[in-house]
């Protein structure tokens, strides 16, 4: 049966909302330091290979090269060389206005001093932004400040509410510092006393203030929770200090029990590959969303596959979209392109099969990109940051 197709314009008249993601660096790179951003690793490729010989780096040459002027699938040399031809805010700027995402919520926890603003986002894009804070971060600029461990509890409330008057939500890599399988029980007051006198004594002999103790990390995450918070949690793939075996969401599952009525949103980023346990728990749990973020760019031209895992269970309410691009104005571009490929693919194989019609595909559009995002972290147009390009 022939049914019409969904058609780029379905996209184009949906507000795309990118719900994770950070900044851009804003300086020429050399090769080593470009490849180490297309990559999770945080080692050098061997000797005599590339990190371009993976499906990001041919993604890269073929979808990027483009917009900087280039034939696509052009050599890795010659795109950096006329990467490095131009100035860096012109290469953002091209890159990022490209892409055509029209909000970015930037978590800015993770090397703030590397990256541009939320605001210079904005500006670079042309879009809206607002900001998500890490609670790690927060908590780690709050203990060095502290006269005593008897503090920390309502000073680190009281510093959540300050950064949540202009965030939109939070966020915790308790995936890389704990792992999933924390105790989902709420500590006592007087447990995070003791913790927080633990991690002063170690500060005070010369440690670094790294959060890492269980009971402040658990802490920080029920403080958001009584905050009714959009909480994202980094679930799955990720660089080599994660043990990817403890961050499969499942492991949550007792502690979103134990919130689901808290008035809090969970958001799962990137999810793969438990994206099939993250759609579940959409699925099972009325407070969470999740995503497939930072995964559809590493797969490349697998992302339909992923993209069409991503939603035999996940309602269409909960389905997020997000780069989680860091460094490279690249990673927006294909973060954006590909999801909008991959829907487009994954949806039109529906409809041709007599499964779907359009009006249902061209919804689902419309929920993924803004509308579910909106509800999540309960935003107001435009951002904090920036008009946007779809600004009266």
């Amino acid at each position: 049966m022939s049914q019409t197709l969904l058609t780029p314009a379905a996209f184009a008249a949906a507000e795309l909302v990118d719900h994770h993601c950070h900044g851009v660096v804003e300086h020429t790179l050399e090769r080593r330091e470009f490849e180490s951003l297309i990559t999770e690793s945080n080692w050098d490729a061997p000797e005599g290979t590339s990190v371009f010989d993976s499906q990001l780096g041919t993604a890269i040459r073929r979808w990027c090269a483009p917009l900087l002027d280039l034939d696509a699938h052009i050599t890795a040399e010659r795109y950096l060389e006329r990467r490095a031809e131009l100035e860096p805010r012109d290469v953002n700027e091209r890159l990022l206005r490209a892409a055509g995402i029209d909000r970015y919520l930037i978590e800015t926890g993770y090397r703030g001093d590397d990256i541009l603003t939320a605001p210079e986002m904005a500006h670079r894009a042309d879009a809206a932004s607002d900001t998500v804070v890490r609670l790690e971060r927060l908590a780690e600029q709050l203990v060095v400040s502290l006269g005593t461990a008897a503090e920390y509890a309502d000073a680190f409330r009281a510093h959540l509410a300050e950064e949540l008057k202009s965030a939109v939500g939070v966020k915790t890599i308790a995936a890389y510092r704990l792992g999933l399988d924390f105790d989902p029980a709420r500590p006592s007051d007087a447990e995070v006393t003791a913790a927080a006198g633990e991690w002063l004594r170690e500060i005070g002999a010369g440690g670094e203030p790294r959060l890492e103790h269980a009971v402040l990390i658990r802490f920080g995450i029920w403080c958001a929770v009584d905050a009714q918070q959009a909480i994202q949690f980094h679930i799955g793939f990720g660089d080599p200090d994660v043990d990817l075996h403890r961050c499969d969401p499942l492991l949550l599952t007792e502690w979103l029990r134990l919130t689901r009525n808290s008035g809090a949103r969970v958001l799962l980023l990137h999810c793969y590959p438990f994206h099939r346990n993250a759609g579940y728990l959409a699925h099972v749990f009325p407070h969470v969303y999740c995503d497939v973020g930072l995964a559809i760019n590493y797969v490349g031209a697998a992302s339909p596959q992923v993209i069409s895992e991503s939603l035999e269970l996940t309602p269409f309410d909960k389905v997020l979209f997000s780069s989680d691009a860091f460094g490279l104005p690249e990673l927006y571009f294909l973060g954006a392109h590909l999801f909008r490929r991959g829907v487009t693919q994954v949806i039109n194989g529906w409809i041709e099969n007599d499964e779907w019609d359009v009006d249902t595909g061209e919804r689902l559009v419309r929920k993924i990109c803004g509308e579910n995002a909106m509800r999540a972290y309960k935003l107001t147009p435009g951002g904090a940051f920036g008009a946007g390009r779809n600004a009266a």
